[in-house]
């Protein structure tokens, strides 16, 4: 029988993502529940602390129990891999009714074109991304990537049908040229921010510099994870974008 599986997509303009990289199933649960039906909570980001647990379908089924919100799988990061793997690694995430990939194909442009390719044959969003906030990530800070590497990785994610992209938000003049490039070079593009708190991006910043990109959603992890009370700690963040948005020329 052929799959029914339609992606989910995200809808609105702004809004939060809270990151479930969570030790234990109770607090899973916890955080979801509570903030599912938060105004401004767009979806969720599945990371591998409940995947390893649980595997990717099982951990999916999980979090459907609790929310019809899109989910985004982070596989801690998928695409620095050899290009045949990515039609089994994308089979195997539309087989457990993931909404979108996040990707870092920094594997060269073959893994650029594989990864993304795949994804959007098995009807789901490669979600492109190519630095974290390490202050050693790139060359000019003692790392191994070169530090045009996202850029380069963004042109061809964009030639092979990227629309959605993820970007570090600790460094406001990186995401203003990021996200000026990608609004010139793509159509309705959606861009997700992430890296706030004790990582280095504020919602202010960050979501300032992405102006260009009407779209723009905050992955959000511990700042919402960890606080006492998530909803209140997500609806803060909402509140935020909201100022932005009414204060936007």
């Amino acid at each position: 029988m052929a799959s029914t599986f339609s992606a989910k997509t995200f809808s609105g303009t702004v809004g939060i993502v809270p990151a479930l990289d969570i030790e234990t199933q109770e607090k899973f649960d916890a955080v979801v529940k509570a903030t599912s039906g938060v105004p401004g909570v767009a979806g969720y980001k599945l990371g591998l602390t409940s995947v390893l647990r649980h595997g990717l379908k099982e951990s999916m089924r999980r979090v459907r129990d609790l929310t019809d919100l899109p989910i985004l799988y982070d596989h801690q990061k998928a695409g620095p891999d050899m290009p045949d793997m990515a039609k089994k690694f994308t089979a195997l995430c539309a087989e457990a009714e993931v909404d979108g990939l996040i990707l870092f194909p920094v594997a060269g442009p073959t893994a650029v074109d594989g990864f993304v390719g795949e994804a959007l044959k098995a009807g789901i969003a490669p979600v492109v991304g190519g630095e974290i906030p390490v202050a050693d990530y790139g060359v000019s800070g003692g790392g191994y990537l070169l530090d045009n590497a996202l850029d380069l990785i963004l042109e061809r994610s964009v030639q092979g049908g990227a629309d959605h992209f993820v970007l570090p938000a600790h460094d406001a003049a990186k995401v203003t040229r990021w996200s000026r490039w990608i609004a010139a070079n793509v159509k309705n593009p959606l861009v997700f921010l992430t890296g706030f708190g004790s990582l280095g991006g504020t919602i202010e910043g960050a979501f300032a510099a992405a102006e260009a990109c009407p779209r723009r959603f905050a992955i959000v992890g511990r700042l919402i994870t960890e606080a006492k009370d998530p909803a209140a700690a997500a609806t803060a963040l909402y509140e935020k974008m909201q100022a932005l948005e009414a204060t936007a020329p």
